[in-house]
C-alpha cells in the first residue's frame, strides 16, 4: 500500500499513514484536530496503530500523537534532539522503527530545528520541514542552521536514489508528491546553489515568527498533551 497523505487546511501540514500488511500501521506528523479523522481512516482500513511519529516538535499546529497514544496504546517516537520527554521512543539518527515487517529509517536532518530528522520507508521520504516540494523549511528558530539544512539535504536526502518519492511535512501550493531527481535539478532554493549561496538566501527571508509558536510549541513538547506523567 502506498502512504496515506491526508492534509489539515489550517496549517497546510501533511499527516501520513503507512500500513504493513498485517494490518499495523504508524502515524507520521498527526494533527490534534484531525484525531478522529485519522481514527476513523485507521478503523475504515482495519489497521492497529503501532507508532506515532514526529519529524520535529512543530510550531505551527498541535500534534495529536499523545492523545492517539492514549486510546490506540500506540508509542509515540520523536527526535531525541527536540525536547520531546514524553515520547518513550527518542529516535536517533540511523534508528529503525519496525511494525508488522516493515522498517521506518531514521534520518537526522538538522537545519529546520537542531533535531529535526526525516523518515525512509521503502522508496518513501517523509522530509518534514527539511524539504519541501520545490523550497525548504525556514531555519531561524529552534536552533535551526541554514548552513546544516543545506548540508542535510545534500549530503542524506540528494545522496539517496532520484526515483525516491519525497513527501513534504507542508505544501502551500496544492502539490503533494516529488522525487529526490526532480528536486536536485529544480528546487527553487537548493538547486545549483552553493552553501554560501544559500545561507545568505535564507539570511535575507526575513519571516514573521509563526502565528501559534507560543502554543504549539510547548504544547508538542508534551505530546500535544496538557498534562503528562
Amino acid at each position: 500500500m502506498n502512504p496515506i497523505q491526508l492534509f489539515d487546511a489550517e496549517s497546510s501540514t501533511y499527516t501520513y499513514i503507512l500500513a504493513a500488511a498485517n494490518g499495523e500501521a504508524a502515524i507520521i506528523d498527526p494533527v490534534d484536530r484531525h484525531c478522529e479523522r485519522d481514527l476513523a481512516h485507521l478503523r475504515r482500513l482495519g489497521l492497529r496503530l503501532a507508532y506515532a511519529l514526529e519529524t520535529h516538535a512543530h510550531a505551527d499546529h498541535v500534534t495529536s500523537s499523545g492523545r492517539l497514544r492514549e486510546l490506540t496504546g500506540a508509542r509515540a517516537c520523536a527526535p531525541s534532539g527536540c525536547g520531546i520527554a514524553p515520547a518513550e521512543v527518542q529516535l536517533e539518527d540511523g534508528d529503525v522503527v519496525r511494525f508488522g515487517g516493515e522498517e521506518v529509517r531514521v534520518l537526522h536532518t538538522p537545519g529546520h530545528t537542531a533535531g529535526s530528522v526525516s523518515f525512509l520507508w521503502r522508496t518513501n521520504l517523509f522530509t518534514g520541514d527539511t524539504l519541501l516540494i520545490d523550497g525548504c523549511g525556514r531555519t531561524d528558530f529552534q536552533g535551526g542552521s541554514a548552513g546544516d539544512l543545506y548540508d542535510s539535504v545534500r549530503d542524506k536526502l540528494f545522496a539517496l536514489p532520484d526515483e525516491t518519492r519525497v513527501w513534504p511535512g507542508h505544501d502551500y501550493r496544492g502539490q503533494s508528491v516529488s522525487t529526490i531527481g526532480w528536486e536536485k535539478r529544480n528546487n527553487a532554493r537548493l538547486a545549483g546553489r552553493s552553501r554560501d549561496d544559500f545561507i545568505a538566501l535564507m539570511a535575507a527571508l526575513d519571516l514573521p515568527q509563526p502565528k501559534m509558536i507560543d502554543v504549539a510549541l510547548p504544547a508538542n513538547r508534551r505530546l500535544g498533551l496538557v498534562h503528562t506523567v
